[in-house]
């Protein structure tokens, strides 16, 4: 296959209609098509592959503000939804430049025909720099991506379908993408040249409720010693405690914090009545505030970036973290009792919270993602000390 001449005079194949009325045109380098979501950007230069297969962008067009993606292509290693084989939660995709061969030995499948195999409208020849800018100026927007090899295209309509759709406030994402059923989990982090391996000898029995859990969250448990049960969202009380585990760990996932509340509140406040460490990331975060009484807000432009400093207040430390939330929690509306662990040094919005006296906390960011690279890993090992803590209260020497 031949690569595609960036900036073509030819007719657009693609374009992005805005609820406001803007018009967006380029080259469609995915699969053809027409999705509404919510538009956003993400900043981070590297990890395409494993961004569109996070769970945490269902109902999400992605802008990539770098310009070259997908020149290192793609590949069965680097997916972060437990399914393999399901299409993307991503709606869609926006680039720069258009798609070239990879250049990198771990590389399997193109990048554009793996956007096609996951289902994902794609659209490239856009200046993102403008698209960025429109949105951190006016807002995370509504928005219609449609992508057709003729050409034809009923601005109108897809305007009207932009307008139309309801956005992603109150919506309940989450079980859109929880895991089906329940399963294990005894995957490994990827070593250089040796792939992924198997856990032995796990001591820390960890549930893990899935609202949209990434793989690496899991590898990082196991890597620490955990036998892993993951549940789905919908799972009660009774059910994860069934499992009688060491720790509980409440995953991130897509989607309107306050509509997966609706049910998910209810099981953690009746988790919070037992002594059992808890930790939570990114939805599973917003999930924990909402249970202690805290709210939650939708974010003006979101963060989604591997580029965000945030400032660990017990450590003193700032950490660089990536990021992917556009709802966040109101640090104002903490209960007594509950403090404010981390903060984002770009807005200074609430990016943690703990218990006192509990061995519960949640951070807002995403550890597992090792943009730092690994600043934040110790927040696992954090979560082990707890159990090992408690574990050590039950059966004294």
């Amino acid at each position: 296959m031949t690569d595609p001449q960036p900036w073509s005079l030819t007719k657009p194949t693609a374009v992005i209609v805005l609820a406001d009325g803007t018009v967006i045109e380029g080259q469609g380098c995915g699969a053809d098509g027409i999705a509404c979501a919510e538009i956003c950007f993400n900043t981070a230069i590297t990890g395409y592959q494993e961004i569109l297969t996070d769970p945490s962008y269902a109902g999400q067009i992605v802008t990539f503000t770098f310009p070259h993606i997908g020149n290192i292509g793609t590949n069965e290693d680097d997916m972060e939804t437990l399914d393999r084989k399901t299409p993307s939660s991503v709606v869609g995709a926006v680039f720069k430049a258009a798609i070239t061969s990879p250049s990198n030995y771990r590389s399997a499948t193109r990048f554009d025909q793996w956007l096609k195999s996951r289902g994902i409208i794609a659209i490239c020849n856009v200046d993102t720099r403008a698209l960025t800018s429109l949105i951190r100026e006016k807002g995370l927007a509504n928005a219609v991506i449609a992508s057709n090899p003729d050409g034809i295209f009923d601005i109108g309509e897809l305007k009207k379908q932009a307008t139309e759709w309801p956005g992603l406030e109150g919506a309940d994402l989450a079980a859109t993408v929880t895991s089906p059923a329940q399963s294990q989990w005894d995957e490994t982090s990827w070593v250089w040249n040796e792939g992924y391996s198997r856990a032995e000898g796990q001591t820390h029995h960890v549930v893990a409720v899935d609202f949209g859990i990434k793989r690496n969250i899991l590898r990082l448990l196991a890597d620490l010693g955990c036998k892993i049960t993951i549940v789905p969202a919908s799972a009660s009380a009774e059910e994860i405690l069934g499992h009688q585990p060491d720790g509980i760990f409440l995953s991130n996932g897509p989607g309107d914090p306050a509509a997966t509340g609706e049910y998910a509140v209810a099981t953690i406040s009746k988790l919070l009545e037992t002594d059992i460490p808890i930790f939570g990331i990114c939805l599973g975060h917003q999930m924990l505030a909402l249970a202690l009484g805290a709210k939650t807000v939708k974010m003006h432009q979101g963060h989604h970036g591997a580029n965000h400093p945030v400032m660990d207040h017990t450590t003193g430390k700032v950490e660089i973290v990536s990021m992917n939330h556009g709802f966040a929690v109101d640090g104002t509306t903490l209960p007594d009792g509950v403090k404010e662990t981390h903060t984002s040094l770009f807005d200074q919005s609430n990016c943690g919270l703990a218990i006192d006296g509990k061995a519960v906390f949640s951070v807002q960011h995403h550890p597992e993602a090792s943009p730092g690279p690994r600043d934040s890993h110790y927040l696992f090992k954090r979560f082990i000390d707890k159990m090992i803590d408690k574990m050590a209260v039950k059966s004294p020497a």
